[in-house]
């Protein structure tokens, strides 16, 4: 049987106002520590992070004496609080530059640890068949965390749908688009929303977690996709700093990382999901 808790949105909310009041008084000793002899608890979002860890949850872990437990998360906050409180061992969901924005921004200290994938981000519309289709004054529906909105506008600018400020980064919001040739509206809203918000905009875009979820197909159903080519987005196995050298976690790393999961990915996702190792 899939031993897989999924988590409701009470429980992440009470578990992010847990965060704030116990986050202080953790240390990095707390991590090194830790018992090691129980299982391995990883956060993951549902698609597909967590489906590639019950992949290797049912079919490799036993074999290198590993016991692995998941839990699903459905937002992009409380997997990192419950690694930093020790809620969950690892987490699995997040790119680089999400992470460094999450540190900085909430003072906790998660490390990657091993980079397994990339999701690549894409723009959908049940209105229209092509980015070129879209209308004058159309709204287009994107992330509203830092990161994904400077990445999603990062994709629009990339397909010449809008022009960025040069050197604008990872900051990027709308204040910083130049050319605007369609005069395009921007509707920001939690990165988890932007499937169901398509019967309400032009057009919105999606994190691949959500695409898949949502029953897209990304490399056939975007109408633009990010480049794999030099991506920073790759997606990781992350824990607290500290718990690099638990043992539990370098046999996760290395299962993730097998010649089996790279298989399991291109069976299951055909280019939705492209293994980064």
């Amino acid at each position: 049987m899939r031993n897989t808790a999924k988590i409701t949105t009470a429980v992440l909310a009470a578990g992010a106002l847990t965060f704030g009041l116990t986050a202080c008084g953790s240390s990095d000793s707390d991590s090194a520590s830790a018992d090691t002899s129980g299982p391995l608890v990883v956060a993951a979002s549902p698609v597909p992070h967590a489906e590639i860890l019950t992949y290797v949850k049912d079919n490799l872990a036993k074999d290198a004496g590993l016991d692995l437990e998941v839990k699903e998360f459905t937002d992009y906050v409380t997997p990192n609080t419950a690694t930093e409180d020790g809620s969950v061992g690892a987490n699995y969901f997040q790119n680089q530059p999400y992470l460094d924005d999450f540190n900085k921004k909430n003072g906790t200290r998660i490390v990657p640890v091993v980079t397994v994938h990339l999701e690549p981000l894409g723009l959908y519309s049940n209105k229209v068949k092509s980015a070129d289709a879209l209308k004058s004054g159309a709204t287009i529906a994107v992330p509203n965390d830092s990161v994904n909105e400077a990445r999603a506008l990062k994709l629009l600018d990339a397909n010449g749908i809008i022009t960025l400020k040069d050197g604008v980064g990872n900051e990027a919001t709308p204040a910083d688009i130049t050319k605007n040739p369609k005069n395009l509206k921007f509707k920001e809203l939690e990165a988890a929303q932007t499937p169901r918000s398509l019967d309400d905009v032009d057009a919105a875009v999606i994190n691949g977690n959500y695409a898949i979820e949502a029953d897209f197909k990304p490399a056939q159903d975007a109408l633009v996709l990010e480049s794999a080519k030099d991506n920073p987005y790759g997606n990781f196995l992350a824990v607290k700093k500290g718990s690099e050298d638990d043992p539990r976690v370098k046999k996760l790393a290395k299962l993730l990382t097998s010649p089996e999961v790279k298989k399991f990915i291109e069976d299951k996702y055909a280019g939705s999901v492209i293994a980064s190792f």
